[in-house]
């Protein structure tokens, strides 16, 4: 799921419950906009010290950009807190079972401080849907609920993970028949072809490459390059982009792929998504969800590994982070 700065510290992400549409709100003395939807009155409210069990939506009058349904729940704690602009206000207010909608000023966000993501305008309202599955009066309770909800995510994200192996794979067997590309792969399934190589330097795992890319989907939409600025849908400079092999500061597709090429060799890199963004690239990007890439790609130079070390926060490119520098 992917994160904003905007609550709690990143804590609160969900989705479309009853309580995201009609009836009347209420404010806190800090402004915020609230409606509960109770579930069963005779039960009794959370009180401070207790924990929640919560599933929430995240989302715009037409965008859903954030949501855990269906994963891991997040679990809230219920605190005193004053009239901060922050939706744990409503938390003493709720009972297991129900449902409540939070609505937000990005403008009001903003002059806190806040930052927030690109395609939210201070006009939007933003809503924040929570529905409390269970109330927990201690931690030790709350920790084997969540231990026993981990241990099911894990499998869920596994059986995903190996299900979407397969579709990507056959989609870029699709492309690559197609495109009558000659190709291979690597070991964990990313595909790669050297169309021009001058048997320069090998690469070695650690060492820090410098690449020209232009990156583009199997429907041949471009999203990002160094090579080319009319391909880019952000502007940033026709700079090399440099990442370590087998290491950091790229997706793990393309560090992976690097240690079949040479310096100054040409080629392609078809990438499958669960090696690129998966299913979580950056809301409101170019990029789809659970969507294979392909990277034309020219290796410029290789430096020998600990020559130049790449920081663990590489430049935000868009083999590393879905677009521009």
């Amino acid at each position: 799921m992917k994160k904003t700065t905007i609550l709690l510290g990143g804590l609160l992400m969900a989705l479309g419950f009853a309580a995201c549409s009609g009836g009347s709100f209420k404010k806190t003395k800090s402004g915020l906009l609230y409606k509960i939807e109770t579930a069963d009155k005779n039960l009794p409210v959370a009180k401070k010290g207790d924990i929640l069990k919560v599933y929430v939506v995240q989302k715009t009058a037409d965008t859903t950009f954030g949501t855990n349904y269906g994963e891991l729940p997040i679990y809230a704690p219920v605190d005193s807190v004053g009239p901060v602009y922050n939706p744990a206000e409503v938390f003493r207010l709720l009972r297991k079972g129900d449902s409540v909608t939070v609505v937000m000023s990005p403008d009001t966000l903003m002059k806190k401080g806040a930052q927030l993501p690109p395609f939210i305008k201070r006009k939007d309202k933003i809503m924040l849907c929570f529905r409390v599955v269970d109330v927990f009066t201690n931690d030790s309770l709350a920790q084997v609920d969540r231990n026993a909800e981990m241990k099911k995510e894990e499998a869920r994200v596994k059986a995903a993970s190996e299900g979407q192996k397969v579709k990507d794979a056959a989609g870029l067997d699709a492309y690559v028949k197609k495109n009558n590309l000659t190709v291979q792969k690597t070991v964990n399934g990313v595909y790669y072809e050297i169309t021009s190589t001058q048997n320069g330097q090998a690469i070695d795992t650690g060492d820090v490459v410098a690449v020209k890319y232009t990156g583009y989907t199997t429907e041949g939409k471009y999203f990002d390059s160094n090579m080319d600025s009319t391909k880019q849908t952000q502007p940033h400079p026709l700079t090399p982009f440099e990442f370590e092999a087998a290491g950091q500061g790229a997706i793990p597709g393309m560090t992976e792929a690097i240690l079949h090429f040479k310096k100054g060799d040409k080629g392609r890199m078809l990438i499958p998504s669960v090696l690129a963004y998966g299913a979580n690239p950056q809301p409101g990007g170019p990029i789809k969800p659970n969507e294979n890439l392909i990277f034309d790609i020219e290796v410029v130079d290789v430096k020998k590994r600990n020559a130049a070390p790449v920081a663990p926060n590489a430049p935000a490119t868009a083999p590393h982070a879905g677009h521009g520098h």
